[in-house]
């Protein structure tokens, strides 16, 4: 990768092993740069691997409202055996909205596979994906098998025809019109307020995120507040992704789950507010092992780094069809 636009990278702890170790030394942001990619640009960010000469390449995908920072601390935790980038998606983070104005998970997807074959060529990639980044990963592994070896999806939001009580009001924020009304009144709360509010609801513990992240959330959410295409980058995105809910062909988000052949790492959180964990009994991906995180909710990765490390690296070698809970 050339220059960082966030200037030198950043110095970073040697990999922790535990959460107790992340408290401790909690890793800064990694290192970003801007992508050139025909679709417009994306921001990424890159861990540089312990020994690059046996890292192998891995591609994390945050979810709707997220951004690559989103895998600051399990990038921390698998230096030593990945090569990883985690971009952010089209109009969040530090990437600028898609040129072509989609923002639909295929076709979020279809510029990830550009970036990985800007960066890695024809080598096949461990793709991450959590939540609204769980439909794009699904996405990527179906369209293009030939660039994914593995596929690990942290509670991904996959159709179900009956939301989660605390998560009912997403499809009246997508709703033309009133959801948009909904959303510039929203977001001229408080940023405070806003940011403690997507963490009360993604975590299952929220008193356990350490003060320098909901410093970081905070501060994030106010420099979001100057872009002019916020609003946009969260209805449209969310609207692409409810479409894919409704969808009855042979594109639909089940339907392509039968036909990925990567090895494939379903992790869900207990009390999960967002994605209901009775998705983790669905069987639809042919070679899967499922892992049910009792004290975790919508961000595993966030909640648990050291768990989804763990589970990740038991699926290598891979055994199908297994099932644990942690």
């Amino acid at each position: 990768m050339n220059g960082y636009a966030a200037g030198q990278p950043a110095e970073h702890p040697q990999v922790p092993v535990t959460r107790e170790d992340l408290r401790r030394a909690l890793p800064p942001d990694w290192p970003r740069e801007d992508v050139s990619i025909p679709n417009g640009t994306l921001s990424v960010r890159w861990a540089e691997p312990v020994d690059p000469a046996v890292a192998e390449p891995a591609l994390l995908i945050h979810g709707l409202g997220g951004q690559s920072t989103n895998w600051t601390d399990l990038m921390a935790l698998m230096r030593d055996r990945l090569d990883a980038v985690a971009p952010d998606l089209p109009g969040f983070g530090w990437s600028p909205p898609p040129r072509d104005g989609d923002w639909t998970p295929a076709r979020s997807a279809g510029s990830l596979a550009d970036l990985i074959v800007a960066r890695w060529g024809t080598r096949k990639v461990h793709v991450f994906g959590n939540s609204m980044g769980g439909a794009v990963a699904l996405q990527l592994a179906a369209s293009r098998p030939e660039l994914v070896r593995t596929l690990t999806l942290v509670s991904p939001a996959l159709p179900r025809r009956v939301p989660q009580r605390t998560s009912i009001h997403l499809p009246v924020v997508a709703t033309p019109g009133i959801g948009t009304k909904l959303m510039a009144k929203y977001l001229n709360e408080d940023p405070s307020r806003r940011a403690r509010a997507t963490i009360n609801l993604c975590f299952a513990d929220p008193d356990s995120v350490p003060p320098q992240r909901v410093l970081e959330a905070e501060a994030e959410v106010r420099r979001r507040d100057t872009l002019p295409y916020v609003l946009d980058a969260f209805t449209q995105s969310l609207r692409g992704l409810l479409a894919t809910y409704l969808d009855t062909s042979a594109q639909r988000p089940w339907k392509l789950a039968e036909r990925i052949v990567a090895p494939t790492l379903l992790i869900y959180g207990r009390k999960d507010k967002l994605v209901d964990p009775i998705a983790a009994h669905n069987n639809a991906f042919p070679d899967r092992r499922v892992v049910l995180l009792m004290n975790c909710g919508h961000v595993a990765q966030l909640e648990s780094p050291e768990l989804v490390s763990q589970a990740w690296r038991s699926m290598l070698p891979h055994r199908p069809a297994q099932a644990s809970t942690v």
